[in-house]
């Protein structure tokens, strides 16, 4: 009997993610040449895996995997986004939220023998993509303080290599306490159902949790999934120091989650919403 052509896979690897080394990429090809045609190629900056996204549209792949973290995911995704071409998660970042949230092991071994696996069980799932201005969005998005902290561990990728999910806390205690707790800039958000609200950080997810510090789960929206269609839109009216443990303790909380807090709105089965400034400057114009 003739044997089935292997599917045509593109590895797309972010050499400088958190564990990808040029060791464990040239393991997990060899693996995975057993079962499929393999190709690689290194990103070399900032948006090259979105730019190496859309060259490959009409290559003829089966299936474009992306080694990396969450960052290299979601550039991926914005290659790709629109066409039926499949895209898998190889976890090579130091969270990897959306490999976890689809059931991927988080480990890169496991993940690899979860792809050899699929070889003989062809299924590719459709999931949600959120949107904002001209850019997707896998599994979260926002304005304020969760966008200062992104910012800031991405400015020092060393040190969210070294101390992981620490690193995240003190760029969000540290963004708290520089930029929020004095002179927040303050949102207007409003939903496509009509709902309106204002605060200081404004937080889109299309799934649950939103991420995780080391293995436990941080949980802010809830009643959304990846894949039913709709987004959950967390709002925090204020920041303040007296509102901070109680709203700390949620994020960890199964049976009292964030979203379920005084001082954060929550809108879930959201479509559509605009979130913008109306902090003035001395001169009267609003903040970007």
């Amino acid at each position: 009997l003739r044997k089935p052509a292997k599917k045509r896979m593109l590895i797309i690897v972010n050499p400088y993610a958190t564990t990808v080394s040029d060791r464990l990429k040239n393991l997990v090809v060899y693996a995975l040449q057993g079962r499929y045609e393999v190709e690689t190629v290194d990103t070399e900056a900032q948006n090259h895996a979105t730019e190496i996204g859309r060259e490959v549209r009409d290559h003829g792949y089966d299936v474009v995997v992306a080694f990396g973290g969450d960052g290299t995911l979601n550039e991926v995704v914005n290659g790709l986004a629109g066409t039926d071409v499949p895209v898998s998660v190889l976890p090579g970042g130091s969270t990897n939220v959306v490999c976890r949230t689809l059931g991927i092991p988080n480990d890169v071994v496991d993940a690899t023998e979860h792809l050899l696996a699929l070889a003989d069980d062809w299924q590719p799932r459709r999931i949600d993509l959120g949107k904002v201005d001209d850019r997707h969005f896998v599994f979260s998005c926002g304005a304020g303080i969760d966008a200062t902290v992104v910012k800031r561990v991405d400015a020092h990728p060393r040190m969210k290599s070294a101390v992981g999910p620490y690193y995240f806390t003190w760029a969000a205690i540290s963004a708290f306490y520089r930029s929020y707790l004095r002179n927040a800039v303050r949102l207007r958000v409003e939903t496509g159902a009509g709902d309106s609200t204002e605060g200081v950080t404004a937080l889109a997810q299309n799934s649950d949790p939103f991420t995780y510090f080391a293995s436990r789960p941080v949980r802010v929206c809830e009643d959304v999934a990846i894949d039913d269609g709709t987004l959950a839109l967390g709002v925090l009216q204020r920041a303040t120091q007296r509102d901070m443990p109680t709203l700390v303790a949620r994020l960890f909380s199964e049976e009292r989650p964030a979203a379920r807090h005084r001082r954060i709105d929550h809108f879930p089965g959201v479509n559509e919403a605009t979130v913008s400034s109306i902090s003035k400057t001395k001169d009267g114009i609003a903040r970007p």
